[in-house]
């Protein structure tokens, strides 16, 4: 064989038990997929031995063997003909799903935890120079992460800390400086940021609009306000803001996408990135990560089971684990969006029922 089969263009989802030994199918021949059953003899290709952690409950095996993170799934059958699934918004099943609406907490409720939040509609509290309010918590259902939307204008901000969290910005509109425990950054729209644990920041808006920042520590916790700016910036990990280059890009089918923020610069439980959708709708799809998606621009429905509800520039979604959800564009021009998975490192891997 020049090369594997493609056993089927998804991963493969899997109960795992700890301990236990499995072979993962490389061929792509064998009738028991994900796992070997020996028809790999006389190929050239070998099976993978994986041997389960105490950590792994539910895994994505690899299933068009084409990963290059064998056994598992890293994206690459979204790629291959039959990879990246589109559904009919308006076939007969999808036309009988109503759009739901929003309440009063800016918050619009779909299926099993999973919601569309508008800052524009929130009651905004105030501290200093700064407008803000919390989007994603414990309270609203997120097992991993807090989410608070800020905008600052005039004098710089109090100085915010999450404590031992992780903690990554998004630049939503306008320019400014950070200031990360003492070290300063130049911020602008589209940049995504990565604060280390224990250290503290501080955030100035340039002249002109308000520096619009979504801000979100992993695991979930309480936004401090401080006094004083400790001096403890990490030199270890010397690079934090990163900015949007078309070089970085990965296709996902006719979607694209570029990590901002991960294991490179040391986020270790939380990636960033941003990536466009073209005028579409993803078929129904899971994630075994729990997600946060910002709208940059354009409008369509995020769907669940049997509710949609309307999304528009400056929405975020939360999507708990596991949920089934399919995001469409409606705009000529497709949507551009921010996303955010924790814990997880590829925003590429999903799977179908």
């Amino acid at each position: 064989m020049s090369g594997p089969v493609v056993a089927r263009p998804k991963p493969c989802l899997v109960s795992v038990q700890a301990g236990r030994t499995y072979f993962w199918c490389a061929c792509g021949r064998s009738a028991q997929q994900p796992f070997c059953d020996g028809s790999h003899r006389g190929t050239g290709f070998s099976p993978i031995k994986f041997v389960a952690g105490p950590q792994d409950e539910e895994l994505l095996f690899c299933g068009c063997k084409q990963t290059r993170t064998a056994p598992f799934c890293d994206g690459a059958h979204t790629n291959l003909p039959g990879g990246s699934p589109l559904d009919d918004p308006d076939s007969p099943a999808n036309r009988r799903i109503p759009v739901v609406e929003g309440g009063a907490d800016a918050r619009v409720l779909l299926n099993g935890g999973c919601y569309v939040f508008s800052p524009q509609g929130a009651a905004l509290s105030t501290r200093g120079s700064v407008r803000y309010c919390y989007m994603v918590n414990r309270e609203f259902g997120a097992r991993h992460q807090t989410q608070v939307f800020l905008q600052v204008s005039g004098d710089p901000s109090p100085v915010m800390s999450f404590g031992d969290r992780d903690v990554i910005l998004f630049v939503g509109a306008g320019s400014g400086e950070l200031n990360i425990s003492g070290r300063s950054f130049r911020l602008s729209a589209t940049d995504g940021v990565y604060v280390r644990p224990g250290e503290a920041l501080q955030l100035t808006a340039a002249p002109g609009p308000p520096l619009t920042v979504f801000m979100l520590a992993s695991p979930s916790g309480k936004l401090e306000w401080l006094e004083r700016m400790p001096a403890n910036f990490d030199s270890s990990c010397e690079q934090r803001v990163v900015s949007v280059d078309a070089e970085q890009r990965t296709a996902m089918g006719p979607r694209y996408y570029q990590v901002l923020v991960d294991k490179r610069i040391g986020s270790q439980v939380i990636t960033q990135f941003i990536g466009h959708i073209p005028r579409s709708k993803a078929a129904p799809h899971r994630h075994l990560y729990e997600e946060a998606i910002i709208v940059l621009n354009g409008e369509g429905y995020m769907w669940t089971e049997d509710r949609k509800a309307r999304v528009r520039a400056g929405d975020v979604i939360f999507l708990p684990r596991k949920q089934l959800h399919s995001l469409e564009a409606t705009s000529t021009e497709g949507i551009d969006v921010v996303g955010v998975i924790c814990p997880g490192d590829n925003p590429s891997i999903n799977y179908y029922d």
